[in-house]
């Protein structure tokens, strides 16, 4: 139906090895700040990994199309795989100079009688960095 409509498709699953989950989960445990990311369903993700594993490969069969084909992302390293998916993405999408005019910058108009008004210190938000 998407497709149909004249929208493009494209499907990523970033994937990472069942020893990446593990180690991701275990510093998790371990960090407090990061303990909120782990959800029940998170550690039941670990003893269905086969099962899922399964149910990933039979998507994978039965919607993998030309007109909307899968892509996978090794995804262990978390900044490289969305690096490489935005360079892999904008492959997918033909690209094409879009013809515009030359933009000028016009000259600012000069008030001489202008003074600026100094702004509450409340207003400012702390200069830390």
């Amino acid at each position: 139906m998407l497709l149909r409509s004249g929208i493009r498709l494209i499907k990523y699953w970033f994937s990472i090895t069942d020893e990446e989950q593990q180690l991701r989960f275990l510093m998790r445990i371990h960090d407090p700040l990061k303990q909120w990311k782990l959800s029940p369903m998170d550690l039941q993700s670990r003893v269905r990994w086969e099962a899922y594993t399964k149910a990933k490969e039979e998507t994978f069969a039965r919607t993998n199309i030309p007109e909307a084909p899968w892509f996978i992302v090794a995804a262990n390293d978390k900044k490289r795989a969305r690096l490489n998916c935005i360079h892999h993405l904008l492959q997918q999408i033909p690209y094409e100079e879009v013809p515009h005019e030359p933009i000028t910058l016009p000259d600012r108009v000069f008030d001489p009688d202008y003074e600026r008004e100094p702004l509450p210190p409340e207003l400012h938000v702390p200069q830390r960095y």
